[in-house]
């Protein structure tokens, strides 16, 4: 599952006018950098609504994200006094590690492909607009494409069975793995099926926006903006096979680049969050 399927705006000239990534997407990254590694912690809403500012996003904005996560289930509030404090719920925590391992373990260039393919077939009545697209979400994050309207692949042995148990539609969808035929160009079946031109794009535009972004002024800001875009990025990317791939596939310069300004930023941005966050530990 994605941090956040919402979309941004259109990117500009660079990373401080680029896109503006949607409010919940930054809190899941400032929650996956500064919480999730730390156990049971909540954060004073104040400390969050101070940080977010860094990367403009306004009180009340923030204010009413966090509402809309307690509601879907992402995280949890609690009163303290007058202040209220939010934590992650297990299902936050489910979505943050997916996330991270999309990131920092997966990458976005996919040099080992072993020639498998996941076929994942359904049929779902025409009234289940909600569920249709529900899947087709998920199955997109997963890095399936549409290669007929009932039939989407993904490159690789995917799981998503827990994806469509969840969605209720296990009686609704078949899955299966295998190779592509010898008679398949598969370089073709890739570009009919993604839209390649769209997500080299999105990387030669994130390339572009970040290679000479300055870091130094404020690394905890810069870090969250980082992160949430390098992920809304990749989150299109199915992570196809390079061998099927145009030679100047810009994914591995965008990949460089973001790997770059993460480590630049790690630990004066932990130092930052140090100071600024007030904290309380489930008791």
């Amino acid at each position: 599952m994605a941090y956040d399927n919402d979309d941004v705006t259109g990117p500009t000239s660079d990373a401080a006018d680029g896109p503006q990534p949607r409010p919940q997407s930054l809190l899941l990254a400032f929650f996956g950098n500064h919480v999730l590694e730390e156990g049971d912690l909540y954060v004073y809403s104040g400390s969050i609504i101070e940080v977010l500012g860094r990367v403009g996003v306004g009180e009340q904005a923030v204010r009413s994200t966090l509402t809309r996560m307690v509601n879907r289930g992402l995280l949890r509030r609690r009163r303290e006094g007058r202040r209220m404090h939010f934590g992650l719920t297990a299902q936050a925590e489910r979505v943050l590690v997916d996330g991270g391992t999309r990131i920092w373990k997966q990458g976005a260039v996919n040099d080992e492909w072993d020639g498998s393919w996941t076929l994942l077939a359904f049929s779902l009545p025409d009234s289940w607009k909600r569920q249709r697209h529900e899947l087709r979400s998920r199955l997109a994050w997963s890095g399936f494409g549409a290669l007929y309207s009932g039939l989407w692949i993904a490159p690789g042995q995917v799981d998503v069975s827990t994806e469509v148990t969840e969605l209720g539609l296990a009686e609704h969808v078949k899955i299966f793995h295998g190779a592509a035929g010898v008679a398949t160009d598969i370089g073709q079946m890739v570009r009919d099926t993604w839209d390649l031109e769209s997500i080299a794009a999105r990387y030669r535009a994130f390339d572009g926006r970040w290679t000479a972004a300055p870091v130094e002024a404020d690394p905890l800001g810069t870090r969250l903006r980082l992160v949430s875009e390098w992920l809304d990025t990749i989150r299109t990317d199915p992570r196809l096979p390079a061998g099927h791939l145009p030679p100047d596939w810009p994914a591995r310069s965008a990949q460089e680049t973001f790997h770059r300004i993460a480590e630049q930023t790690q630990l004066p941005a932990q130092e930052m969050a140090r100071e600024l966050l007030e904290t309380t530990a489930v008791r």
